[in-house]
């Protein structure tokens, strides 16, 4: 394929993804989700924002040390301080790569309130100062696509002119559709004098569920640059799904001949482990990685399937690195098909973590009388959100309910320190979450608590949900267990964790908000 049909494959998980209330990763985990960005073959990965905090800024310039393939980017606001603060988070990179924007909509640019000049010269500095730090500098116009037309070929062009070398076109509300998306590359592409010497990107929100389709529209169009996250993780309704945009012209390369150079085989794998740390589940029915993105229980379908396999499906599981035989385990399992498994399922462990997962694995097969894929993915997610490394951590509980009424002994380790208490609720649940409240106290809300069973049968997983709240911060917590309750305190207590992180991360005088205001 010539390079006017390579589309550039640009991640935003670490940036835009992790802005999804209640995503915050740690250090540690976006270290490797980014190493496993960089294997599969991915671009360019915005690593973070690097002025929004000290923990960001320092995830930034370990990604840009490591990284061996892939384009490292940070984000800054149209300030000079921000993108000098971006610069020295990204510069010993291999690739390094500052990305700066500013909202040019009406709305936008009432919030710092400049006129159209006064803005357009902001333009010119800020893209000039990056330039001069950069050789590669990446420009966006937030809510681009309810900007003036006008408005917006005449600051794409002065972007250009100022050293810009790719230009995103963001739709930062997921507010267009497919045939405005691609008439609005086209009309930039014809009417921008220099147009052609750059990169056109496109950026789009999933808020009325088009942003993959607004995405490949736009590359019909001329964008040679798409970005989105892992699992479509993002603001509110999130972004363009990699998998989407990927396998979709992997599958329909017949009518969009456009190559992308990503191992597809590592999807899987890395939607999981996204799901895992960011504590977002993907929802059965999501396209290419959900659940039952290759199940069929129509019968229709299944006699259709089982006779020729591209009746009812257009690509194979094998492709995202799924496996296709769903062979259970049992308690006579050993180390050795317990790693080869996990690696099936697109989890690689080193030595010390499958020694403390076969522990948790056996006790799962004693419980059950077979452990499925299933089972498996969702004891890695709680082998990775209850560790002895978390500050609060859930040692012993014992619950009695009845028509008597509902009481909760927990015990906890707290920074070291053993706790114990006893308490009653209105329900087993609401005991063990006052337990937990008397010995760990907060102001954090219950926003969602929602139980699913992993696989069929009374001896099943049950995987819990929680999502909290705490002046303004937002954070989730997910943990499986044959006991629901059990399950539940555990994600509960997850959750606490995280908001702790987010604390720590932030500052305790800082906005919560801040970053989020300045997505695009």
């Amino acid at each position: 394929m010539s390079d006017k049909n390579r589309v550039l494959i640009f991640d935003t998980t670490l940036r835009d993804g992790e802005q999804s209330p209640g995503a915050t990763m740690t250090h540690a985990e976006k270290i490797e989700i980014a190493q496993m960005l960089d294997e599969m073959g991915v671009d360019i990965i915005e690593a973070g924002f690097p002025i929004a905090s000290e923990g960001d800024f320092a995830a930034v310039s370990e990604i840009a040390k490591n990284a061996k393939n892939s384009v490292i980017c940070g984000l800054a606001r149209a300030q000079f301080a921000d993108i000098d603060r971006c610069w020295e988070a990204v510069k010993h990179a291999r690739q390094p790569r500052i990305h700066t924007f500013i909202g040019t909509s009406p709305l936008h640019r009432a919030i710092p309130n400049l006129d159209m000049d006064q803005m357009a010269e902001r333009i010119e500095q800020t893209v000039t100062h990056a330039r001069n730090l950069c050789d590669n500098v990446q420009w966006s116009p937030m809510d681009a696509t309810r900007t003036e037309h006008d408005y917006l070929c005449r600051v794409v062009e002065i972007a250009i002119k100022s050293g810009a070398t790719t230009i995103n076109i963001p739709d930062t509300v997921g507010y267009t559709a497919p045939r405005e998306s691609a008439e609005l590359i086209r009309m930039l592409l014809e009417r921008v004098p220099g147009a052609d010497n750059v990169i056109f990107a496109t950026h789009c929100h999933n808020d009325l569920g088009m942003a993959t389709a607004n995405s490949l529209a736009a590359v019909e169009a001329g964008a040679r640059q798409i970005e989105c996250t892992i699992n479509g993780l993002g603001e509110r309704a999130g972004n363009t799904a990699l998998e989407e945009v990927v396998m979709a012209l992997k599958v329909r390369h017949d009518i969009m001949p456009f190559d992308t150079g990503i191992d597809t085989t590592k999807i899987m794998g890395l939607s999981r482990r996204v799901a895992q740390v960011s504590g977002f589940p993907v929802q059965f029915n999501k396209a290419i990685v959900g659940k039952n993105a290759f199940l069929h229980e129509s019968g229709i379908h299944q006699d259709g399937v089982l006779k020729n396999i591209e009746t009812f499906e257009i690509m194979r599981p094998a492709d995202i690195g799924l496996n296709e035989a769903n062979i259970s385990m049992g308690k006579h399992s050993g180390r050795a098909a317990l790693r080869a498994k996990l690696s099936e399922l697109g989890y690689e462990v080193g030595d010390n973590q499958l020694k403390d997962v076969f522990v948790r694995f056996k006790a799962l097969a004693d419980r059950k009388k077979e452990v499925y894929d299933d089972d498996l993915v969702a004891l890695m997610q709680d082998s990775a959100a209850n560790t002895e490394d978390d500050f609060l951590q859930v040692k012993h509980l014992r619950v009695v309910c009845g028509s008597d009424g509902q009481s909760a002994d927990l015990t906890m380790i707290v920074g070291g320190e053993e706790k114990s208490v006893h308490s009653e609720g209105d329900g087993p649940v609401d005991a063990c979450f006052k337990a937990v409240q008397k010995i760990w106290p907060h102001n954090a809300e219950l926003q969602l608590y929602q139980v699913h069973a992993v696989t069929e049968g009374t001896d099943a997983q049950a995987t819990v949900s929680v999502r909290m709240a705490e002046e303004g911060r937002i954070a989730t917590g997910q943990a499986a267990d044959t006991d629901t309750i059990l399950a539940s305190v555990k994600a509960y207590v997850g959750a606490l964790n995280r908001l702790k992180l987010r604390r720590e991360m932030v500052g305790p005088d800082a906005d919560a908000k801040q970053v989020s205001m300045y997505s695009h």
